[in-house]
């Protein structure tokens, strides 16, 4: 399955775990609770998906990469007690709290949390020392003699064995006890992650033309080459600052992060492109309704690849739009809340009427910076109905407005009717079928 469903069956597994009957006990038992084992290629995202699963559950979370602990600090330190057995003294080894077991109990003990995740990243790839120790875990729920605590589900990752050679499988004693996922990467999921993440829109544009490059991993006589989600993610991160900061990011750049030579040549071939476009395509001029017919007109005259690119820059500078007013909506909603609790608290008072008049004229400004924005839609489509009257390029406009989660929430807001005429009319789901696989064609050659 993908990232983005079993993100959802996690969610599941926990709210299933942590029901309990009218006398607050589990419904299904700790001993019944099989621990989540996610299995897939590196770099996917099965570790960054903890987090958001916590804060969206509003639950606890222990995160660890075992492999980066010893036997020692797993299960705890060995001392010695003495204790009388039929009247005579012994000296008896015991152990000390694990450190994993222990910061559940101080996570609890900060954060208020009682209930939450204890996630164990590379639990295949352990020492052989500590492999016993973690079958003793998934089967016990155990690390030496410390119980994980009640209410603390456990979910462990690890990469199947052809991506590591440390990978150790687990016998079937231990798999017949845990939930097994297997994940794969999925673009067009990954994609809506991307545009509500920011990831830079010449990275998006990039793989939504050659979807087949977003993940690829190949043994050769030189080691492996990979482009992982993860790559292409921190690569986008490093491409935002560089080009804060002025710098250029060219094939030796990319090729640290997209470690599949031919890809990362390509991209940065694309990307050179794309910074050349953004430079003889003036966006903001277009979306503010300026020297449109000079720019239809090469537009015009491009090949295929550039109006893919050109549309792709249109989308980030409205993307970058939605985004403001979105958060500026949140932020609205915060403060009315506060202004609310404020006027049950003190009544009409004149600090309160006065922070209502501050809150009512920003609201108008938000009101006018969403028609604003409206119009920069406006204008785009004004400016794609020029450009390409019959085309293909709109559907590609579309979609990628339905997929953007600002986009969408705008549209939620901002009635647009071209939006909805062009969405029934041009058959999205079928008609961006036939052109991915045009594009996709065209990149092999």
């Amino acid at each position: 399955m993908n990232i983005k469903r079993a993100k959802q069956e996690i969610k599941d597994t926990l709210e299933a775990y942590l029901l309990k009957d009218e006398m607050g006990h589990y419904l299904l038992p700790p001993v019944r609770q099989r621990p989540v084992l996610l299995l897939g290629a590196p770099g996917i995202g099965k570790t960054q998906i903890m987090e958001q699963i916590a804060d969206e559950c509003q639950v606890g979370l222990v995160s660890y990469t075992i492999t980066h602990h010893t036997r020692q600090s797993a299960i705890g330190l060995p001392f010695i007690v003495q204790k009388t057995y039929g009247g005579a003294v012994y000296d008896v080894t015991e152990y000390t709290m694990s450190e994993i077991v222990a910061s559940i109990y101080d996570t609890m003990e900060t954060t208020g949390q009682k209930e939450g995740i204890l996630f164990i990243d590379e639990i295949n790839c352990v020492s052989e020392t500590l492999a016993p120790a973690m079958l003793q875990f998934l089967q016990c729920k155990t690390f030496g003699n410390h119980k994980i605590p009640e209410g603390w589900i456990i979910v462990a990752a690890g990469n199947p064995p052809e991506y590591n050679r440390s990978v150790r499988e687990f016998d079937v004693v231990t798999m017949d006890r845990i939930k097994k996922i297997e994940v794969e990467p999925d673009f067009d999921v990954w994609k809506e992650y991307a545009y509500q993440a920011g990831i830079h829109q010449a990275v998006i544009s990039y793989l939504s033309a050659r979807t087949s490059w977003f993940y690829q991993m190949e043994s050769t006589v030189d080691g492996r080459l990979f482009a992982t989600p993860r790559g292409w993610e921190d690569l986008s991160r490093i491409l935002d600052i560089y080009e804060r900061l002025g710098k250029t990011v060219d094939r030796e750049v990319v090729v640290q992060y997209i470690q599949y030579p031919k890809i990362a040549r390509d991209f940065a071939g694309y990307l050179e492109l794309y910074h050349k476009y953004q430079e003889d395509y003036q966006v903001d001029e277009i979306l503010a309704g300026k020297n449109c017919g000079r720019f239809m007109k090469k537009l015009q005259a491009a090949g295929f690849d550039e109006r893919l690119s050109v549309i792709s820059l249109l989308l980030s500078r409205l993307n970058r739009e939605f985004k403001r007013r979105y958060l500026e909506e949140q932020e609205l909603k915060d403060e009315f809340q506060c202004l609310k609790a404020k006027k049950a608290e003190s009544g009409s008072t004149e600090q309160y009427e006065q922070e209502k008049a501050a809150f009512l004229e920003r609201k108008q400004n938000a009101e006018e910076a969403i028609s604003s924005a409206g119009a920069m839609l406006e204008r785009a489509f004004d400016f794609l109905e020029g450009a390409f009257p019959v085309g293909q390029e709109m559907v590609v406009f579309l979609t990628e407005l339905n997929v953007s989660f600002y986009s969408v929430s705008f549209l939620q807001k901002y009635e647009c009717s071209r939006y909805y005429s062009y969405n029934d009319q041009l058959m999205l789901d079928g008609k961006e079928r036939a052109i991915r696989r045009r594009i996709d064609a065209l990149s092999q050659i």
